[in-house]
């Protein structure tokens, strides 16, 4: 009986390694495929960037207050957040937001 369930097992590890190669050449056809429908141009424009920019040195020098409450901003992703609203506010060229 010990004979039959390592059979079973060594059966089960090798189906599991035909199965991640099968992932992994699907990943190899859509890397090409993302390749091909590159976007010509910047996504974020340079005075967004420059906003962003702004927004940074002011959470460096403590002075970046966050919207309703007020207090200090410390995280950098928060200052980030902060001038690329500001910068879809003036109109200027940033995606949409993901959610």
């Amino acid at each position: 009986m010990a004979t039959k369930k390592s059979s079973k097992k060594s059966s089960s590890k090798s189906h599991a390694k035909k199965s991640s190669s099968k992932k992994s050449s699907s990943k190899k056809s859509a890397s090409k495929k993302s390749s091909s429908k590159k976007s010509s141009g910047r996504k974020y424009s340079k005075s967004a960037g420059e906003d962003v920019k702004r927004e940074m040195h002011a959470m460096h020098q403590g002075k970046l207050k966050s919207g309703r409450s007020g207090k200090k901003v410390t995280n950098p992703k928060q200052a980030i957040a902060i001038g690329l609203s500001e910068a879809r506010k003036e109109g200027k060229k940033v995606p949409k937001k993901k959610s």
